[in-house]
């Protein structure tokens, strides 16, 4: 992965997107001095079956502020729209494009945008829209005559970001490799994800998470020099 760079920032659909793969990277990244703010499309409210939208929605936003102060991430925002039925379009590329000029990233990180995850898995739709959206923003953020009302005050379009890298894509093209250090402070970030992983799983929540993370960054390892490390999908621009 390309390293000449300072801001990154992460938009993905739901709390707990981040820590279920990249989080690692990102505290690799932050550790070496990188500023990272996270943007979560929803706000996860349709996660927990058992917890009422409100509620859910509030709980899981406790959640991610604490996971993301783990890898050293202190700006995380939420941009409210509706969980499990994110809609494609102009709206949504409009808040996006938004976030980027305002934090003026180099670095984009999403989540898998293709139909599955590699076979047989379907990918959710709220993730095929959000990065298929991040796509296309960051190249609105940069044209001065797409969502011109942003700029009404002053600011500038932004068209520095120079990647959007993919966390989770079937067809990764580079590799972040990590260490112990980063290793567990993503387990440990993805640990406080417990409303959530409750939830989803009877298993002990340090277990589940110390178990998936660990599986997670075996899977490139082979391919990327033997090393654990968080594999993306990384675009150009």
């Amino acid at each position: 992965m390309p390293e000449d760079w300072e801001r990154a920032l992460a938009v993905v659909a739901h709390p707990d997107d981040m820590e279920y793969g990249a989080a690692a990277a990102v505290a690799e990244w932050t550790a070496a001095g990188k500023q990272v703010a996270y943007l979560m499309v929803t706000r996860g409210e349709a996660g927990i079956d058992g917890l009422e939208p409100v509620e859910c929605a509030r709980v899981r936003e406790e959640e991610q502020h604490a996971s993301a102060r783990i890898v050293g991430v202190d700006s995380v925002e939420f941009l409210g729209h509706q969980d499990g039925v994110i809609e494609e379009g102009v709206a949504l590329r409009r808040d996006i494009a938004a976030a980027v000029r305002a934090w003026r990233p180099e670095l984009v990180v999403t989540i898998n945008h293709r139909d599955t995850w590699g076979g047989s898995h379907w990918n959710t739709p709220d993730h095929r829209v959000v990065g298929r959206a991040v796509l296309d923003a960051c190249g609105d953020a940069g044209n001065r005559w797409i969502f011109p009302e942003q700029l009404d005050g002053g600011e500038k379009p932004w068209n520095g970001v120079r990647w959007v890298a993919v966390a989770g894509s079937p067809e990764p093209t580079h590799a972040v490799a990590v260490g112990h250090a980063a290793v567990e402070r993503a387990v440990a970030s993805l640990c406080e994800h417990r409303a959530y992983i409750t939830a989803l799983s009877d298993e002990p929540v340090e277990s589940y998470a110390r178990s998936f993370t660990e599986w997670a960054l075996r899977l490139g390892a082979e391919r990327f020099g033997g090393r654990d490390c968080v594999t993306f999908e990384l675009y150009p621009r």
